[in-house]
């Protein structure tokens, strides 16, 4: 239960080539939203540089993940479609958040940990506190539901940590200005008026993380060595069948009941794969495949991808061709989220007690 009004926010890293995780798991899930609740959308061009990259190349996947919106669905007018950088709220918020986070708790980010490997030392400061900005994408628009994969669920655990000592550190402050908006349900941990929302997850679908093809235990990737270990969603009907013909399984049929997919991580993650392109469930697809090998699974599967897949992939080179249209969008989305952006910020300055004398 939520005391503001319904708001989603999410967004794609533009790095490297987008591929079937990055759909499936995201782009895919924002389409229907737009419809059900007002819906801002962002291509996170300042947590790609948490790492090096090519600015060059940035530019060109900032504007590759635009054309995947819009070819996958996302309408601009219905959905604000804006790139992170051109809405500097973004950045001032990240900043209060650096100080209302704790050490301790940037610290048990698993994805820092993964990321940063063991040369921790060389990591970037923005790499440790990307959760904090994470955090500040979400809440500078007051967002209520944030439609993640598992393995953002963690940074958005913490987007609710920091909302919540906020709206506690600033409440006779928030209560004196007059901004605050009545909690439903008030707690020991949660105040009875608050500034920002708790946010809620919105996790759900049978492959909300899709695996590599060449390894089940590990995530989908843009930096896999191997570009066999992925579906990108620019990829031509050959190499999405070549793939998947390579993908690697195990000698064993695919089981009749969901439970057969213990301990089986390649024919969990394309048996998952089939169920999320076609809409159901692992065990409908299990219904249908159950007792049957692989060498007939993966062309059906491969067919199916192709079909859900080749007109995304038409319309993004469309799209790309075209760089100024895409450039609009970015622009018009940027003015609107920043109309939604500032006044918060400039509410969220007077809470913190800024001085703000105008320029100009």
């Amino acid at each position: 239960m939520t005391a503001f009004p319904k708001r989603v926010f999410s967004g794609v890293q533009p790095t490297g080539n987008l591929h079937l995780g990055n759909y499936l798991g995201a782009i895919s899930r924002f389409v229907p939203l737009q419809d059900e609740m007002p819906s801002i959308y962002c291509v996170v061009d300042m947590h790609a540089i948490t790492v090096w990259q090519d600015p060059a190349e940035l530019t060109r996947a900032t504007r590759e993940v635009t054309a995947a919106y819009l070819a996958a669905g996302i309408d601009p007018k219905k959905a604000i479609i804006f790139n992170q950088s051109q809405v500097k709220e973004h950045a001032e918020l990240a900043w209060i958040f650096n100080c209302v986070a704790r050490m301790g708790w940037l610290s048990r980010m698993t994805q820092f940990k993964e990321k940063a490997g063991k040369n921790r030392e060389n990591a970037s400061v923005g790499l440790f506190a990307y959760p904090a900005l994470m955090a500040a994408d979400i809440l500078a628009y007051r967002a209520t539901h944030v439609p993640v994969g598992d393995d953002q669920k963690q940074h958005l655990e913490l987007t609710r940590d920091i909302a919540q000592k906020f709206n506690n550190d600033f409440q006779d402050r928030i209560k004196e200005l007059g901004l605050g908006v009545p909690n439903p349900e008030p707690s020991p941990e949660t105040p009875d008026e608050l500034f920002f929302p708790v946010t809620e997850p919105m996790i759900a679908g049978p492959a909300t993380r899709i695996m590599s093809l060449r390894d089940g235990t590990k995530k989908m990737s843009k930096s896999d060595p191997s570009d066999l270990s992925r579906i990108n969603l620019t990829d031509d009907t050959d190499t999405i069948a070549r793939k998947f013909k390579k993908a690697k399984t195990d000698p064993e049929p695919l089981p009749g009941e969901i439970e057969g997919l213990e301990a089986r991580p390649e024919a969990d993650n394309l048996v998952g794969i089939y169920a999320a392109l076609s809409g159901v469930t692992k065990a409908d697809v299990l219904k249908e495949y159950g007792g049957q090998q692989f060498s007939t699974f993966k062309p059906a599967l491969s067919e199916l991808a192709v079909e859900k897949l080749s007109p995304i992939a038409a319309e993004m080179r469309n799209l790309i061709a075209d760089p100024a249209h895409i450039d609009a969008v970015l622009k018009d989305g940027a003015e609107r989220a920043a109309a939604i952006a500032e006044p918060i910020l400039h509410d969220v300055k007077r809470i913190a007690g800024f001085l703000e004398c105008r320029r100009g």
